[in-house]
């Protein structure tokens, strides 16, 4: 359940011009609750001048670092990211829920894995957690990482990953390739895109020799990353990927499509609106809502402030229900797998009602 836990700030460390990690006190009783696995975030919340503010932000800490800690890059006109990167201090309380997320890896100690990850800007964060997390678990294992910024100085975690890199000389390899600084090597400059992925699995990595393979980054990067390792007949099941950022007309072509299929739905068209029902945390609330107004989410926190939420792009998953009656459309899913979206299950932040009648259990496992 989306529950929060106050925790004390321990530390805020710079990790780039525009990043900070964060580090927290973890209260004796809630330590293991606050267990994770390499690769998962925590939900944040504060209260930003007078607006509650919930943002997700991935742990980039390893399993062996004896502590959880987050990582936050400056976004323009970020509230949550803005208060963090200038106000925030040590001795600071934050409201956290619980890790989530499914970006992970599972640390097999004494297994012989090859890993290789691309990330682009903020999307190391996750991936430093698991190159750190199965490094040092599994001494057989190798991992190799293609990381992609503007320019040297945009580099997040560059001291840690330098660590890394002494630590694990023969196990851990790393290529930063750079959009806007020239390099010597002619393919470590520009952008990770699919003709440059083309380049380096046939000149340096053999991609059928590797066991996993993360992705995390902007959405332009991963889906380039994707069909080029599809050309190269890698099985789906290996690839994990995590958004960080759709592109930017994302929701509103989702949205577009989804009226459309609405459209051609003869003799569905619903009347003056849906009665929706959501059910949380055993409590059940009912309202109207028109088929293309706001998410079946937005309308449930009008009268539910309680509703588990925390990116409302559906790439967090924190939303997850299960439709058990009636029908819904979504906009975008980014995080539930297909099996799931068989079962029933729904992003409510991206759910809009296609019946008549629409009941929603977030208690549903």
């Amino acid at each position: 359940m989306a529950r929060f836990t106050t925790l004390t700030v321990r530390e805020v460390r710079p990790e780039s011009p525009d990043s900070v990690s964060i580090a927290f006190d973890l209260p004796e009783n809630a330590k293991s609750e606050f267990s994770y696995r390499p690769g998962q975030y925590l939900t944040l919340r504060k209260e930003i001048d007078g607006h509650d503010v919930r943002r997700s932000y991935s742990i980039c800490s390893g399993l062996g670092d004896g502590e959880i800690r987050v990582a936050v890059k400056r976004v323009e006109g970020g509230a949550f990211s803005g208060f963090a990167n200038d106000e925030l201090k040590p001795g600071d309380s934050l409201e956290a829920m619980l890790p989530e997320g499914r970006f992970t890896a599972a640390v097999e100690p004494g297994a012989a894995h090859t890993y290789v990850a691309f990330a682009a800007g903020s999307g190391i964060t996750p991936i430093l957690s698991i190159a750190k997390s199965v490094l040092e678990a599994e001494p057989g294992s190798r991992f190799t990482l293609f990381y992609g910024n503007r320019t040297v100085r945009d580099i997040m975690f560059r001291d840690a990953l330098s660590d890394l890199k002494n630590r694990y000389p023969a196990r851990f390899s790393i290529l930063h390739i750079l959009s806007r600084e020239p390099q010597e090597v002619a393919l470590l400059n520009g952008r990770i895109d699919r003709e440059k992925c083309e380049t380096f699995f046939r000149s340096m990595l053999n991609v059928h020799a590797v066991d996993r393979f993360f992705l995390c980054g902007p959405e332009g990067m991963i889906g380039d990353v994707r069909a080029a390792l599809a050309d190269h007949g890698v099985e789906a099941e290996k690839v994990s990927f995590e958004l960080f950022t759709p592109s930017s007309d994302a929701a509103a072509k989702a949205a577009a499509a989804r009226r459309a299929r609405m459209a051609k739905k003869e003799g569905e068209a619903l009347a003056s609106g849906s009665e929706v029902s959501v059910i949380y945390d055993g409590v059940q609330t009912d309202f109207t809502l028109e088929p293309d107004g706001i998410s079946i989410l937005d309308a449930a926190l009008g009268d539910r402030p309680d509703m588990p939420y925390a990116c409302k792009g559906g790439m967090c998953c924190t939303c997850r229900a299960k439709v058990v009656e009636g029908r819904v459309e979504m906009d975008l899913n980014y995080t539930l797998a297909e099996e799931e979206v068989e079962r029933g299950f729904v992003l409510a932040c991206q759910a809009h009602p296609a019946s008549d009648k629409v009941v929603l259990d977030f208690d549903a496992r």
